[in-house]
């Protein structure tokens, strides 16, 4: 009986979570300090550009660059003309999730930012706004998702690729829960989750 219930639990917080996934943009009208593009997936910095210099925001934030990777290389790989935006921006090298979220937070404390607007996959961005709103609750952080075409938001469940997709960040998004949740309580713990979204 114990195992049917926790089964239930477990299959009742799967379908909320897929309710947390974005199934689409809010305004892009309004303005934040900051735009944190984080890596790993196809077409987040070609927003995090369109957004920067339609002026939603003063700066940029690409966290999660291979080393070594300078920004003009990034604005170029990106078919942009580096001059025009290349002063706006900044780089981290995260190589996980919660260390996006450190990093990004101390440059925006670093330059008195209060608020930014996140670029994810539409799929990473509630365990994305999950660390972000716990390494920096003060601030506000406005999701901005992209939606990749390999993975399927409606009927998630018929196909087998995004299913197993979307079942693997539900558990790292209970991992990071509970992480978060015995922080409070213990103090600061090694992570619990092994993180897939790994810079590119």
């Amino acid at each position: 009986m114990l195992a049917g219930i926790l089964i239930c639990a477990w299959v009742i917080g799967l379908f909320g979570f897929v309710n947390k996934i974005p199934r689409g943009v809010g305004p892009a009208v309004q303005e934040t300090d900051a735009i944190i593009v984080l890596t790993g997936g196809s077409g987040r910095l070609a927003m995090g550009l369109d957004l920067l210099s339609q002026h939603r925001a003063r700066k940029l934030f690409i966290s999660g660059v291979y080393r070594g990777v300078e920004v003009q290389k990034l604005v170029e790989m990106s078919q942009r003309s580096p001059g025009e935006i290349e002063c706006c921006i900044a780089i981290g090298h995260a190589v996980d999730t919660i260390a996006n979220a450190r990093e990004s937070v101390a440059w925006m404390r670093a330059n008195g930012f209060s608020s930014a607007r996140v670029v994810t996959s539409n799929y990473h961005m509630p365990r994305s706004l999950l660390e972000f709103r716990h390494a920096m609750p003060e601030a506000d952080f406005l999701p901005h998702p992209v939606f990749p075409s390999h993975v399927k938001r409606e009927r998630w469940w018929a196909w087998p690729g995004s299913a197993a997709l979307i079942t693997e960040e539900y558990m790292k998004f209970l991992l990071a829960w509970l992480r978060h949740r015995l922080t409070d309580v213990f103090g600061e713990i090694p992570a619990l989750e092994e993180d897939a979204e790994a810079p590119g």
